[in-house]
């Protein structure tokens, strides 16, 4: 796995293209939706082209996991920890004290992932999923 590297709006339509291997119907966003968001004030995404990528914003002080995709052939090899940590260390620089992320209650992969990078429940957002499935809202100190 190489390093994760930033991504810009000329990206757009290869992260549409990994997150419709990770997301599918309504929650896969396509290459417009995605350039939009990267041109949005102190959005960022880093990458592993072809293996995953990571997008979030940092403003006034806290940032957000926007999505994180990992194509199927490249889950529990260390990415999604990589660009996890990449997009830490973006938000740090940005001035972020918390960074928060939902994830579905259910997706016990990246719930362990972010458990071991020190994220903790913040809160729940119930039946926030198409399917019904309650996010859990986490966070993470970043001082």
């Amino acid at each position: 796995m190489s390093n994760p590297v930033p991504a810009g709006v000329e990206d757009a339509p290869a992260l549409a293209a990994l997150h419709a291997t990770a997301f599918t119907g309504d929650e896969a966003w396509d290459a417009d939706a995605m350039a939009e968001l990267l041109e949005g004030l102190g959005c960022y995404a880093l990458w592993v082209p072809g293996q995953g990528f990571i997008m979030a914003r940092a403003i006034a002080g806290e940032a957000e996991v926007m999505t994180i995709a990992v194509a199927p052939g490249f889950r529990r090899q260390g990415v999604g920890a990589a660009l996890m940590r990449g997009a830490i260390q973006v938000a740090k620089a940005y001035g972020a004290e918390t960074i928060f992320l939902e994830a579905a209650e259910n997706n016990n992969a990246a719930l362990q992932l972010y458990h071991l990078l020190g994220f903790e429940k913040a809160g729940i957002r119930r039946r926030y999923y198409s399917d019904g499935t309650d996010a859990l809202l986490l966070s993470l100190n970043l001082c």
